[in-house]
């Protein structure tokens, strides 16, 4: 006999769907547009402007911010932002997210104790710059200087991921007859050898652009200082290639054979920057190609 208490008991966890409203969180995003001339991206989507509405935010955006990666004012309004005209309005915000550093101009119109994320950059900021955002109090986030548990900083490793991959595809482009260059096949053809991408730099840059030119059939050679980012760079790869610190007779002579050459070596968080010679670039071929991701 079944007692009727026992008929209703479950082992089955029953969830309650809770519904939450949404929170009126007074703080106001603003997104200026950036210098389209030298720089392309933008800090949010019409998609991440959409979860920051749904989280209670007030997103402000300069009219046309969005053109340089395809989105007009449109998409940003349907996703709950507001689009003012001028830039004074956008740096009124309590939050400005940008992607390049702010200027000077910018911080003048930003409101004391505002907070800007971007990269900063901290080594061609202005020290008048700097000083001007100390007297504000503004507070500053830097992509470049977050860093995860293992010490790794997210923001560089996606954007050296992006330039690696990028670099492969923009030589491809290059070297074609349709653009003026050589006519040449990056990957070659049985019987022809092979294109030859010297790349500058072991790092995360370095490493996406040998995969992606080693996946298309090229010949690929490695410099860097670090020896044990040559390790690395051939432990990932899975295979064994070309590798050499940065010895000038050894550059000398694969310049000469070179038909892409990538400067790949970090920028970002670095005091000092690589320059590739001019004795080197006198040495290469007619219609080669040197490619900088700086």
């Amino acid at each position: 006999m079944i007692y009727e208490p026992l008929r209703s008991t479950q082992f089955v966890v029953r969830e309650l769907l809770l519904k939450a409203d949404k929170q009126n969180i007074s703080l106001v995003i603003g997104i200026p547009k950036e210098n389209q001339k030298v720089e392309k991206r933008l800090a949010i989507t019409p998609e991440t402007t959409a979860l920051l509405v749904e989280s209670g935010y007030q997103v402000m955006i300069e009219s046309d911010a969005g053109l340089a990666i395809n989105y007009s004012d449109r998409y940003y309004s349907d996703s709950g932002a507001n689009i003012v005209q001028t830039k004074a309005e956008v740096f009124q915000a309590d939050i400005i997210l940008k992607v390049s550093a702010p200027t000077f101009d910018e911080v003048s119109m930003m409101k004391p104790r505002s907070s800007v994320f971007s990269f900063l950059q901290l080594y061609l900021i202005s020290s008048e710059t700097l000083e001007l955002m100390a007297e504000k109090r503004i507070n500053a986030l830097a992509y470049e200087l977050i860093y995860d548990d293992s010490q790794i900083s997210p923001f560089v490793t996606a954007i050296s991921e992006i330039e690696g991959a990028y670099s492969i595809s923009v030589a491809s482009e290059l070297l074609s007859s349709a653009h003026g260059g050589k006519g040449i096949l990056l990957g070659g053809v049985p019987g022809i050898s092979p294109t030859e991408v010297v790349i500058i730099g072991a790092g995360v840059a370095g490493a996406v652009a040998a995969r992606a030119a080693l996946a298309l059939g090229a010949t690929v050679k490695i410099f860097d200082n670090d020896i044990n980012k040559l390790r690395k760079i051939q432990h990932e790869l899975g295979r064994m290639v070309f590798t050499s610190t940065l010895q000038p007779n050894v550059l000398r002579n694969v310049f000469r054979s070179a038909d892409v050459v990538i400067g790949a070596m970090q920028y970002v968080n670095k005091t000092h920057l690589y320059r590739i010679s001019t004795d080197l670039i006198r040495v290469m071929k007619k219609g080669s190609l040197i490619i900088d991701l700086r």
